[in-house]
């Protein structure tokens, strides 16, 4: 048996509690792995499936409360703070905001399947006044789903999951260093991507400052607010005579300007 396991043998449920509850405060660690484990000790009884859905239920709905009261008191900045740490922030908003304009709060029953999305909906949901009983039953229902599969399939498949946690510690150090340096890959891509993303966006960037002055000395620039309709409702703030237009069909819309005019975008 793997460490994993010795850990769910000594700490029972708890270790799950602490596993998936630190997944949903952000953390970058599976908990997947975890519940498939405890899942495969339901086998000889060292556990229940009930009792496992219900630990793993309560600890998501632990952490997805920290962020929603979060979303609550500080709207879209939480949001946008979490998708700037992320690896992948350069349309997190946006495509977050679009799962929730599409299918509302019932989002949340798909965001424990959603990489990133886990994360990211809570906070959206308290901005977007989601109300406190609907996320409840909602987000428990993903949780309830997800925790479910997972330990499911542990106790399913529980013995090819003792010979895959069998090989690897056999291997010992070298599972360890061929998972790692795949892991450091996949952070080293998407720093790569990212770095290059920010470094063209650098590049195609007017300062408020700029903007200004452009607008005071009389040059007109044309002003395009691309903020999605719910958070120009949240955040009614805008620039003087910004012309409102929706991301989805910018290149239409833009198309329309005048193209004698320089025009600047702007979102969040």
């Amino acid at each position: 048996m793997s460490e994993m396991t010795s850990l769910l043998a000594q700490y029972g449920l708890a270790f799950v509690f602490l596993n998936v509850f630190l997944l949903q405060v952000g953390l970058p660690l599976p908990a997947v792995p975890t519940l498939m484990a405890a899942g495969g000790l339901t086998v000889g009884g060292g556990f229940s499936l009930p009792a496992i859905i219900a630990v793993a239920v309560t600890a998501s709905l632990a952490g997805d409360l920290v962020w929603y009261v979060a979303g609550r008191i500080y709207g879209f900045r939480v949001l946008r703070f979490l998708c700037r740490v992320s690896i992948s922030p350069d349309s997190c908003v946006r495509d977050t905001e679009s799962r929730f304009l599409r299918w509302g709060a019932a989002s949340l029953i798909a965001a424990k399947f959603i990489p990133g999305f886990a994360t990211v909906a809570p906070p959206l949901a308290g901005a977007l006044r989601v109300a406190l009983g609907p996320f409840l039953a909602y987000s428990a229902l993903s949780a309830a789903l997800w925790a479910g599969l997972a330990a499911g399939a542990g106790m399913l498949f529980h013995h090819q999951v003792d010979w895959l946690l069998g090989e690897l510690q056999q291997m010992g150090i070298y599972a360890l260093a061929v998972i790692g340096a795949a892991l450091a890959l996949f952070i080293a891509l998407k720093w790569w991507e990212r770095r290059r993303f920010f470094a063209a966006l650098r590049m195609a960037r007017i300062s408020v400052e700029d903007l200004y002055r452009l607008i005071e000395g009389g040059h007109g620039p044309l002003v395009v607010d691309v903020r999605s309709a719910q958070e120009r409702r949240a955040d009614p703030r805008r620039i003087r005579g910004a012309i409102a237009a929706d991301l989805d069909s910018l290149d239409a819309e833009l198309g329309a300007l005048p193209p004698d005019r320089d025009i600047i975008v702007y979102c969040t």
